[in-house]
């Protein structure tokens, strides 16, 4: 696997995007019933926002998972904790497989975002608030050195709030097993 990253161009992928989120997988994604509309919509909004931002993650050169980025401070999370200056917020679903679920791919995946967004001046710890209910994203961001923290509501769901310091994922990078266990192809956060 090599991953690497590009900003995501609303209008153009679109259609690639329509066709992840709107499979029963991604149902903690939102958007199940959206159009290809919506979607062009929903990521021309991110891509403007100035504080929200998402990139395409690639697998050798082929459209693998979607990352976003966002500054907590500027977004609803900023009403229920104290956030810090250098706290990075992230969101990613992982494209559904084409050949089947290949075993540690999601794991993979997460740890090439966390690398990069760790690899940002100013970034000391890594935000998450995927839906309390999904439980399959909450057990990968636990082996990834996530903290969980609680569950808090935000406008559009309950979230289990969760951060993972820098230190902390070094510490899970380093720990037996942590990118081999199976996490299945397809997860969403």
């Amino acid at each position: 696997m090599r991953f690497t990253f590009r900003c995501l161009d609303a209008k153009a992928d679109a259609p690639l995007l329509h066709g992840w989120v709107t499979q029963p997988y991604a149902s903690f994604w939102g958007m199940l019933s959206a159009s290809v509309d919506d979607v062009v919509e929903e990521y021309a909004k991110i891509q403007a926002s100035g504080h929200h931002h998402a990139l395409l993650g690639l697998d050798g050169g082929v459209p693998a998972f979607l990352m976003e980025e966002y500054r907590p401070a500027s977004s609803p999370l900023a009403a229920v904790y104290p956030v810090l200056p250098g706290d990075l917020g992230m969101h990613l679903l992982v494209a559904p497989p084409s050949s089947g679920p290949r075993p540690g791919y999601t794991a993979a995946v997460m740890d090439a975002v966390l690398d990069r967004l760790f690899a940002r001046p100013g970034v000391d710890r890594i935000v998450v608030e995927p839906d309390a209910r999904n439980t399959k994203i909450h057990a990968l961001n636990e082996r990834l050195g996530f903290q969980p923290a609680g569950v808090v509501t935000l406008p559009d769901k309950d979230a289990l709030l969760s951060f993972c310091s820098r230190d902390d994922y070094l510490a899970a990078r380093t720990a037996p097993d942590t990118l081999s266990k199976h996490v299945p192809q397809g997860a969403s956060l």
